[in-house]
């Protein structure tokens, strides 16, 4: 057990300790954050795979008070160190992915250069690689009794944490915070790409019973026909609709009630920081105007706590890096604090 007696979480943050300046070891954080830094099927702006390195720097000027879970830090947070060959890989995927899509963008057909079908094959095996390791990594972690949870990345990074969850708990679903609705079908005929980990998911995992969205407002017709064929497993809440219903007089908690009648008792939260207004984080992957001021989800996660229903993980990905610019991580650490927080309150 980690000594406390000598730790003052008024004081400065000491930047040898761990995520936040918290001086727990991961053998006895309740809590391990797993940073996954992979980018390789972003298609506008790159940045992601390295968030977690400023993300950590940023942590050490967050207060450690939190008044919705007042002594929930002291379970104890602990961030890994990013992987440096996941890393390298997703550095070298990458460069093949950028010559691949402006070379598809261009209208040429795939079969007919073979270099280019390479590339495909290569960033295809690739998000299996990285799918397998992600679930190994996770499943490691709930072996030993650790909430767990997933610091981006792009949001391909997710799918394996998904399944291990999955064994653990059986029948769970989603909430998704996005700008988008992440349900094409092997985008840029990338198996694993960041925009159809939602689709994969729901094709791969049978015990995700729901999936909730909140703020998509950049989707194409192949995504809108999807999830009005599968409503039974989809739910989506358009930003545009959120904000009719809010111009007409409906209040944004009673917008919540109705989201959280939609989900089941185990509840992952998947938050993709586009689903954001991109005020708060204009270098994130691909930034689309509109979506949520933070203290709107946060309400609503507090709801979802407060209905008894269960947090059994999170996610928080595609946080960009701007030049000489670290305001992405200083909302990226913010956010990370409180939903680590509520993951920990929801598991006493």
């Amino acid at each position: 057990m980690t000594d406390l007696s000598h730790f003052d979480p008024n004081a400065a943050s000491n930047p040898n300790n761990n995520i936040f300046g918290l001086p727990f070891s991961e053998e006895d954080a309740r809590l391990v954050i797993l940073p996954v830094p992979w980018e390789v099927t972003v298609s506008y702006n790159a940045g992601t795979a390295r968030a977690a390195d400023h993300i950590f720097k940023a942590s050490m000027h967050v207060d450690l008070f939190d008044p919705d879970a007042k002594e929930a830090w002291k379970q104890g947070f602990f961030m890994r160190s990013p992987d440096k060959k996941i890393l390298l890989k997703s550095d070298y995927l990458r460069k093949e992915a950028e010559l691949y899509i402006d070379y598809i963008s261009h209208g040429e057909i795939l079969e007919k250069n073979l270099f280019m079908c390479k590339s495909q094959r290569d960033i295809n095996e690739g998000g299996n690689y990285l799918n397998k390791w992600v679930y190994e990594q996770t499943k490691q972690l709930l072996n030993r009794n650790k909430l767990v949870a997933i610091l981006g990345g792009d949001h391909s990074v997710v799918l394996g944490y998904f399944k291990a969850l999955a064994e653990q708990h059986g029948d769970f679903g989603v909430l998704q915070i996005d700008a988008h609705c992440d349900l094409r079908k092997g985008y840029e005929w990338f198996t694993y790409s960041h925009a159809s980990v939602m689709y994969n998911a729901l094709q791969e995992i049978p015990s995700l019973t729901h999936l909730v969205q909140l703020g998509a407002r950049d989707y194409c017709q192949e995504e809108w026909e999807y999830i009005h064929n599968n409503k039974n497993r989809v739910t989506t809440y358009f930003d545009k609709d959120i904000k009719e219903r809010q111009f007409e007089g409906e209040t944004w908690k009673q917008i919540v009630d109705e989201i959280v009648s939609k989900l089941p008792q185990k509840v992952l939260v998947s938050f993709d920081v586009d689903g954001l207004d991109p005020k708060l984080c204009p270098n994130t992957g691909t930034p689309v105007q509109g979506g949520f001021e933070t203290e709107q989800i946060f309400y609503l996660l507090k709801k979802v706590v407060q209905s008894g229903r269960q947090l059994i993980g999170f996610d928080l990905v595609e946080i960009g890096v701007g030049d000489n610019n670290e305001w992405d991580a200083n909302v990226g650490a913010h956010i990370l604090w409180r939903l680590a927080n509520m993951l920990v309150a929801s598991n006493q």
